[in-house]
């Protein structure tokens, strides 16, 4: 039921980045998180990785490294997006799940080019 798809390319630096937002609305740069089913992050360096941080609606993240030529793929919910599918904490045994907020990346030691796929409803 995927009806819109975004494809840019990012250029990031050693300095965090907001690479992805999301909201209740669709706004300038933003994707309603109801409506995301699917985002595909690929580092398109060839020698340095990158670090993408997930931010909750509480402020909760979660941090992935994304090796040179890797993606990292996060498939959401079919019925509700990005809504309650996020949590990170001290404890993972109480699972508390809140809403993705945004995506940021920082390069390691030199600027990366991303490439960020989002596919919607």
């Amino acid at each position: 039921s995927v009806v819109e798809v975004s494809q840019r390319i990012v250029n990031v630096g050693t300095t965090e980045l907001i690479v992805l937002a999301l909201g209740t609305e669709v706004a300038a740069g933003q994707f309603k998180e109801a409506d995301v089913r699917y985002i595909r992050i690929t580092n398109l360096d060839d020698t340095n990785h990158v670090v993408l941080v997930f931010r909750s609606e509480n402020s909760n993240e979660c941090a992935h490294k994304v090796d040179a030529g890797h993606s990292f793929i996060l498939a959401a919910d079919n019925s509700g997006g990005l809504v309650d599918v996020h949590d990170a904490s001290a404890t993972a045994l109480t699972v508390s799940l809140d809403d993705l907020v945004d995506i940021t990346a920082q390069a390691d030691t030199a600027a990366v080019d991303l490439e960020l796929f989002v596919a919607g409803v």
